[in-house]
């Protein structure tokens, strides 16, 4: 495989440091999962270049995904999906205090409502 270029190196790490941020993740916890001692970006990005060598961007989608679905089903993961009377509740609906379900409709309509208004 060809080498990855400046651009896509760098849209690789922003895509990298915002999937760790809205997953709730640090460089750490994605360092350890690919097996990597240090957490510096250089190091996580030279091991997504070694991914790259091998099969493209297909290996490092591959190990990614794997990586979520591991933090996904572990029990400690802060935003685990809790089943409760055949409603999903997750923690981060929970702290702005909706309904997952119902008020998260009700919301998207009344900012559309507003966006319209202004």
């Amino acid at each position: 495989m060809e080498k990855l270029s400046p651009k896509d190196e760098k849209e690789l790490i922003n895509f990298i440091k915002d999937w760790l941020r809205n997953l709730g993740f640090s460089q750490k916890d994605l360092a350890s999962k690919l097996n990597i001692k240090s957490s510096r970006t250089s190091e996580i990005l030279k091991k997504l270049k070694g991914l790259y060598k091998r099969g493209g961007m297909y290996y490092i989608a591959r190990d990614l995904i794997r990586i979520e679905q591991d933090w996904l089903t572990d029990k400690n993961y802060d935003n685990q999906i809790s089943y409760n009377n055949n409603k999903i509740e997750s923690k981060s609906y929970n702290q702005l205090d909706l309904e997952y379900k119902l008020d998260i409709d009700k919301l998207m309509d009344q900012m559309e409502k507003d966006h319209k208004n202004n």
